[in-house]
């Protein structure tokens, strides 16, 4: 597969998951519309051949499914993203290996960062077509408006690539942009992301920030870019570890910013300090219309694409949205760095009905009392993209969190409210929760849905109710004789017993 958005559209559409829509939609709502049905159905992604208002097709909802994703990271099954998950955690904190086959994994390692490493392509592609002031006209763009409160059209899956204008070090990240003239878009970041850091030490050098959007690029680069883990590796080496060879990268032909060679759309512009304009409302991934607020004024002064370029986009919103795709898939890369994080947990699950982060479920093998708080404590400060989670449920690790009959049970028979919920008040938040009492500021609570052991308790619990062991062999030798060889027992049915499961 090539290593670009038209590489990913040509697996996808091999294998049955590209739709093509050659009949004429509007930009303005419309494609937003119908990629959201799509979504709810767990349909395919789809490529808009005629858009009204502009010669470029649109692709939309190409992550719309986990499995899609697994696709994107250049892999074939959720399950090998552990395993991926476990060698970044061998990066991350790497330990003396203690046995020859220690070593020889971790050198295997190190020689998967060598190939990670960015090349350079002096002839990219996406320098095919150069256009400067004043030819620059973002409004030729296919920029979609997903909601009908929404306050424009936005840039949604573009790489925004800034740098530290001290040490040079880039930054690479996923932010929302509005439109706001034909040269002129804002750009919304939260205060601790790499672009609003970047932006403050240049308004201290008295340096206007170079930018570089980077739009329609490999799926594996925003994945990379989206991933905020504690590693310390920039955005393309991640993007290289991801794929297995180095994301080839392009100088910028106004600004001193390399971008991803094969990127459909680049625009290259600059942000004075200080230079604001409204940006908002717009719906995000709560479910709800953010607020307006001041952002920073990025002035482009050129654009260059391919041939023939296409346009990626997706939208925010309630799950299930290609967000919530993204995140359950990284989940399991995730996990690995989490463990090493805190060595008690066994397994964790951030659930897509709770936004795929505002809610995890995290079990434990419990050894001693008070462990439970002690992991959802060590949870909340282990990774950055877990400050925002705002429930940690704790239970046993015999319990499969993926399942929430089994949690459910446990928070119900295992839970007394009085002893094992504590809440930390007034802590830095999302500032799009509009739950929280003050905007940016928020509480958290943990439940300990743990067996209890002594001191925590001063009685004995019940025994667990368990089958007997040879009547369920019997039961298990002699299923086929009582008829039922057509039933599965292994899949419940969640809807069976009242879960709306889709």
């Amino acid at each position: 597969m090539a290593r670009d958005l038209r590489g990913f559209l040509k697996l996808l559409e091999e294998r049955g998951q590209l739709r093509r829509i050659k009949a004429p939609v509007d930009p303005d709502l419309e494609i937003a519309e119908i990629a959201n049905r799509m979504l709810q159905a767990g349909g395919p992604a789809l490529l808009f051949e005629n858009v009204r208002g502009t010669s470029y097709p649109v692709a939309i909802n190409t992550l719309g499914t986990v499995e899609r994703v697994v696709w994107g990271l250049n892999r074939d099954c959720p399950e090998d993203l552990e395993a991926l998950g476990k060698r970044l955690a061998m990066l991350q904190q790497p330990k003396p290996p203690k046995k020859i086959a220690q070593a020889i994994e971790f050198g295997k390692v190190l020689f998967d960062v060598v190939k990670a490493k960015p090349g350079r392509d002096f002839f990219p592609p996406c320098q095919q077509v150069v256009l400067k002031d004043p030819e620059v006209d973002l409004e030729q763009l296919p920029l979609i408006r997903p909601y009908p409160g929404d306050a424009g059209k936005i840039v949604t899956l573009g790489l925004v690539i800034t740098k530290d204008v001290e040490t040079g070090t880039p930054n690479v990240g996923v932010y929302r942009l509005q439109l706001q003239s034909r040269n002129t878009m804002t750009v919304h970041w939260l205060s601790v992301r790499g672009g609003a850091r970047h932006l403050r030490k240049a308004a201290e050098a008295g340096k206007k920030l170079e930018v570089a959007i980077a739009l329609g690029v490999d799926p594996l680069i925003i994945m990379a870019a989206a991933t905020p883990i504690p590693v310390d590796l920039s955005e393309w080496l991640f993007a290289g570890l991801y794929g297995g060879g180095g994301v080839p990268l392009a100088q910028c032909k106004t600004v001193d910013l390399q971008v991803p060679a094969d990127s459909e759309f680049v625009l290259e512009g600059t942000i004075a300090p200080g230079e604001v304009l409204p940006d908002g409302p717009f719906g995000d991934h709560m479910g709800y219309y953010g607020g307006v607020e001041d952002s920073p004024l990025i002035r482009f002064q050129c654009m260059t694409h391919r041939r023939d370029p296409i346009y990626l986009t997706t939208f925010s919103g309630r799950p299930p949205k290609e967000e919530a795709a993204i995140a359950i898939a990284l989940n399991r890369i995730y996990t690995p760095i989490l463990r090493q994080q805190v060595s008690e947990i066994v397994d964790f699950f951030l659930p897509m009905e709770a936004l795929s982060y505002k809610l995890a479920i995290i079990s434990i093998d419990k050894a001693y009392p008070g462990q439970a708080k002690r992991a959802a404590m060590a949870f909340w400060t282990a990774l950055p993209q877990f400050t925002y989670t705002k429930f940690v449920i704790v239970v046993d690790k015999d319990i499969n969190i993926r399942d929430p009959r089994q949690v459910v049970w446990a928070i119900a028979s295992k839970v007394d409210p009085s002893r094992d919920a504590f809440v930390l008040p007034e802590t830095p938040f999302d500032s799009l929760d509009f739950a929280s009492q003050k905007i940016g500021l928020g509480g958290r609570m943990a439940i300990d849905a743990t067996t209890k052991i002594p001191p925590e308790t001063n009685h004995a619990w019940g025994e667990p109710l368990i089958s007997d062991p040879d009547t369920a062999a019997t039961v298990d030798r002699r299923w086929e004789e009582y008829g039922f060889a057509d039933l599965d027992l292994g899949a419940v049915d969640a809807n069976a017993f009242g879960y709306d499961i889709k």
